[in-house]
């Protein structure tokens, strides 16, 4: 039981690590200090695709399932088992990394504007600017 546990614990996390890549750089437009994760997760992205290094929570979930009797995950991993050919169709593999590097781009653009607009608003208000009431000195 607690080795099925394992399985099933692998590949939520499996999953919530895959929503975590795709759509982090819009959770730290509202949370600054999740860039840093999503940057290494996006990173991660890129290597496992261009080297088609096994993911550790793919071989964890395998484990898990064997070990507990259960059939493995396919050779193919984790990706085919349960992504390509049940969310989208697998000959469209490369138009949905493309949309998902898109929408990571977009995330830190947006990101990027949002901290140089929040910056810029400091600068403002420190300085006397718009944002803040003319000082009084006394005179």
């Amino acid at each position: 039981m607690a080795y099925r546990l394992i399985g099933e614990a692998a590949m939520v996390v499996h999953f919530l690590f895959l929503v975590f890549m795709a759509v982090g750089g819009f959770l730290a437009w509202r949370w600054p200090r999740l860039i840093a994760a999503h940057l290494a997760a996006a990173a991660w992205g890129v290597v496992s695709v261009a080297t088609g290094v096994e993911c550790p929570l793919t071989v964890a979930e395998d484990w898990g399932r064997r070990t507990a009797g259960e059939r493995g995950l396919p050779p193919e991993g984790f990706i085919d088992h349960y992504i390509e050919g049940v969310i989208y169709p697998e000959e469209h593999t490369t138009v949905a990394r493309l949309a998902v590097a898109l929408l990571v781009a977009v995330s830190w653009i947006g990101y990027v504007r949002l901290i140089r607009r929040r910056k810029a608003r400091t600068v403002r208000s420190s300085d006397g600017g718009v944002d803040s009431p003319p000082r009084v000195t006394p005179g």
